[in-house]
């Protein structure tokens, strides 16, 4: 080792990004093999993978968690994160790109560019990462890398410089052309090794163009390149090495270099790259915080005070785990930390090198380090942990609203508190899941990214606390309203048993609350007045007579559902000068509303909402066809740079199971977002189904 690991430079953080099926578990499993880490290949089929750990990932094939693992590579340290390509988990992806200070973008040779390639690469946009990629599966059959490259550049918008020229294609894929050094790499049959040669002459010409182009896409963004391009018509190795990186740091441009992780080829020049072209901990900006209203930076230095970030929270067999990244400062077993968040301080119990799910206990950590800490109480994903002396706030990643909903219960009533308790570790551990409980049903509703994550969740409280669950789909919490009135409507409420009765007499109209319903309670949509002349009433009565249409508000006569949208009006009533009172008042109230309610006409309405869906222009025709059939009222349509934005008025029961047909539209390139929009008449089969309540 030519570096000391322990200094910040030897450090790089890095993610692995890509569509589902690119490879990306497998390029992690090669470059742990690769940096002797491992000393067998793990395979995605066989689920032996080290990052794909948990049993449904094995089972599934896919990588649903975000996992850490760390190997070194020439005297570096290397921590990588493999983060799930399945867009139903791109918020534990979200998390991951927060505390990542570069990232490889894996592609497929074949299809290049993918509907999740392009959501990551956003995401990875928006935290500013630093990005190289790699083109993988160059022994498939149709593999292209010049096609691959060039959805780079028409999808992602990005400048793609290609450092590598496949030598073979398909199967006969055997190494590459390294264009920086003119080198050839060709690896062995089973790819354990690689051979260093010169460029083949078959290969020299179309070698020498390829770099041609290189040096004039960089010299075209970097001004030290270009004033070495004009004074010699070329690039030298060193420059062209450091204007690539300079140029990947900034993100003006994209080193692409490609391989084939499963034949174990383009592994070694791969990680050589990492190492060159992103950044360390000491390359990136400091970290920004706030504190008091006031914005702060701590810088990457081990003497700072002490600032990390909490972005993910597992719960194993040995106790919960926090996953930080330190950002400033040193932090060891036993030190007391500041969480900002919570307001109180935590003690560090221990600090753990990860390797997906196996640990090693370390001394402290320094910053760049990605560890995970035992004994916190309080952290949650997003939390801040600091130095009690020297508060600071740092901004957590996004959380993703959910977009689908089932709603669950315990098979068994003894296992109900169980539930609550697994459901409550659930959203502690992906901030992007939402436990509710429906205060009408009385139902527990589980929220999340689409249905896949769900059946995740569900099938994780199943095998992890060994709870039987029924799942159900969600029903809508439908309302009952006035649509035509009645008045004159009278109850006398008179009760005699000995001692002081009741009595009250009360005389009410019941009417539609229109638009100008100004005077109505907002959320309930109710109003009430007295038109009572003369004192029939006192007004302490009218105020009891109120109280008890309220009352009567919370079940109508159809289904038994809240009744809004109504104006009650006391024209008349009578007293007793012994037996009225308030709770007389207030019954007669509640019954006359109730009796006057079954003579209206009423009718069900059923929650809608405003939907937002951003799609491809190209399949904008079918998306709307689709929100028609669920009885979607388009309000708005917007195209911008090929991107339909399209506003949308949808009952909230045809909602479900949506998040999976857009996907399936769009080829998985199209979102949504919702929020509510108050309600709206249902149909005639939601009127027939209202009173099976």
């Amino acid at each position: 080792m030519r570096t000391n690991l322990s200094t910040l430079t030897a450090v790089r953080n890095l993610g692995i990004l890509a569509h589902v099926d690119a490879g990306k578990t497998t390029l992690t499993e090669r470059i742990l093999y690769a940096t002797g880490t491992t000393h067998k290949r793990g395979e995605v089929h066989d689920g032996t993978t080290v990052t794909d750990f948990d049993p449904q990932e094995r089972d599934r094939g896919i990588t649903i968690f975000a996992a850490a693992v760390s190997c070194t590579w020439d005297g570096h340290r290397i921590n990588l994160i493999d983060t799930p390509g399945h867009v139903d988990f791109a918020d534990e992806v979200e998390r991951a790109l927060r505390v990542l200070d570069g990232a490889v973008a894996v592609f497929d040779a074949v299809a290049g560019v993918e509907p999740q390639s392009e959501s990551v690469w956003r995401q990875a946009d928006r935290y500013g990462v630093p990005r190289i990629a790699f083109v993988n599966k160059m022994d498939r059959a149709g593999a292209d890398l010049d096609a691959a490259v060039a959805s780079v550049r028409e999808r992602l918008h990005a400048t793609p410089l290609v450092v590598q020229l496949p030598i073979g294609a398909e199967d006969r894929f055997t190494g590459v052309v390294d264009l920086v050094r003119m080198r050839a790499l060709v690896w062995a049959a089973d790819g354990s090794e690689a051979h260093e040669g010169p460029v083949p002459d078959a290969l020299r010409d179309e070698a020498l163009r390829r770099r041609r182009l290189l040096e004039e896409t960089v010299a075209e963004r970097h001004p030290a390149a270009l004033e070495e391009f004009c004074e010699r018509e070329t690039l030298c190795a060193p420059t062209l090495a450091s204007a690539l990186r300079d140029l990947t740091r900034t993100g003006d441009g994209v080193v692409v270099l490609c391989g084939s992780a499963y034949r174990n080829r383009g592994i070694e020049p791969l990680l050589d790259a990492v190492l060159a072209y992103l950044p360390s901990p000491l390359d990136v900006p400091p970290v920004r915080g706030t504190h008091d209203g006031t914005e702060q930076e701590r810088a990457a230095d081990p003497a700072a005070p002490f600032a990390a970030l909490a972005f993910k929270v597992s719960t194993t067999a040995t106790g919960r785990l926090t996953y930080l990244r330190v950002y400033s400062g040193t932090i060891e077993k036993g030190d007391t930390v500041w969480d900002t968040g919570a307001r109180r301080t935590e003690r560090i119990g221990r600090l753990l090198r990860v390797q997906a799910d196996r640990q090693t206990p370390l001394d402290r950590a320094l910053p760049g380090d990605i560890v995970a800490v035992a004994g916190l109480k309080s952290a949650r994903a997003g939390s801040t942990l600091c130095d009690p002396a020297a508060p600071l706030a740092l901004e957590p990643p996004g959380v993703a609203e959910p977009v689908v909903s089932l709603a669950v219960e315990a098979r068994s009533g003894t296992d109900t508190g169980r539930l609550a308790s697994a459901l409550a570790r659930l959203a502690e551990e992906d901030p992007s899941l939402v436990v509710r409980t429906e205060p009408e049903s009385g139902r527990t509703l589980l929220s999340g990214m689409g249905e896949l994550h769900l059946e995740v969740a569900v099938e994780k409280v199943r095998r992890d606390q060994g709870i039987e669950v029924n799942v159900g789909r969600p029903g809508v919490a439908l309302r009952e309203t006035v649509v035509r009135g009645v008045s004159g409507v009278l109850y006398r409420h008179v009760k005699q048993d000995g001692g002081a009765g009741q009595f009250a007499h009360v005389v009410l109209e019941v009417e539609p609350l229109g638009d100008d319903g100004d005077d109505g309670d907002e959320g309930t949509e109710f109003a009430f007045r007295s038109t009572v002349v003369g004192g029939r009433v006192p007004q302490e009565y009218v105020r009891a007579v109120e109280a008890g249409c309220r009352d009567a508000l919370s079940e109508g006569p159809l289904g038994g559902h809240p009744v809004t949208g109504l104006r009650v009006t006391l024209t008349d009533g009578a007293t007793h000068p012994k037996d009225s009172s308030d709770m007389a008042f207030r019954t007669a109230g509640r019954l006359g509303l109730r009796a006057a309610l079954r003579s209206c006409t009423m009718a069900l309405l059923e929650p809608v909402a405003e939907v937002t869906v951003t799609v491809p222009e190209d399949a904008v025709g079918s998306v709307i066809g689709d929100l028609s059939a669920r009885r979607g009222r388009v309000s708005a349509q917007v195209v911008r740079a090929g991107t339909a934005v399209i506003t949308v008025v949808v009952p909230l029961a045809e909602l479900f199971g949506y998040a999976t047909r857009l996907r399936s539209r769009t080829q998985g390139r199209g979102t949504f977002t919702t929020r509510p929009a108050g309600y709206a008449p249902a149909p005639e089969p939601a009127r027939a189904q209202a009173p099976s309540r």
